[in-house]
């Protein structure tokens, strides 16, 4: 319930993040280069890329400016973003945003285990519910810029889940998310991110 009241807390406070809003029809061709990774649409083919596509505008506007600007390190994105303005940023955003995410499948195997960990955490060691922040069906709280997980590569959610266990990623308001993954084991983190994987809003 803490952890429910805190996310709630942060996402009022995420309302007053400085947004100018961004042009979608701009975004398209300035979001050319990010579809070598991501595709074109933003649903990549490549799990370790994130699907971008249906995300919100908010989330990936933090993301990118965290990346350009050095609070959160990507490999694989160095260079991508330095010469672009808040603006380009935000337009990107909104073209992502305007499109639709693609669903993949949850193994049936860890459905039971995921499931159980995205809508009811585990309560013996204090592990919130996924549905918290990003919503019964994956949709996320854009308002709040608090990311969709619907149909996000599992490889990916992993990968995320296990940077914020060790942080190696900090750009999580309020820790909210290292708080998390830190009492996550592997089991459970595999079989969350299978589940969100074939999550559908």
């Amino acid at each position: 319930m803490k952890k429910l009241v805190a996310c709630l807390m942060i996402g009022l406070g995420w309302m007053s993040f400085a947004y100018a809003g961004g042009d979608a029809d701009a975004g398209q061709g300035k979001a050319a280069v990010c579809g070598g990774c991501h595709g074109a649409d933003g649903n990549s083919l490549i799990a370790s890329f994130p699907k971008l596509a249906g995300q919100g505008e908010l989330y990936l506007v933090k993301q990118m400016m965290d990346i350009r600007d050095g609070a959160r390190e990507v490999p694989q994105m160095a260079g991508l973003l330095t010469s672009l303005s808040d603006q380009d940023l935000a337009d990107i955003a909104a073209y992502y945003a305007a499109q639709t995410s693609s669903i993949g499948a949850t193994d049936p195997a860890m459905v039971d285990l995921g499931r159980q960990m995205y809508r009811a955490g585990n309560a013996a060691k204090d592990v919130a519910a996924c549905t918290a922040c990003h919503s019964p069906t994956g949709a996320g709280n854009p308002q709040a810029a608090f990311p969709a997980l619907s149909g996000q590569h599992a490889d990916y959610i992993i990968a995320q889940l296990k940077a914020f266990r060790t942080e190696t990623r900090t750009n999580d308001k309020a820790k909210i998310m290292r708080q998390v993954a830190a009492l996550m084991s592997d089991k459970e983190i595999a079989a969350v991110a299978s589940y969100i994987q074939g999550l559908s809003n």
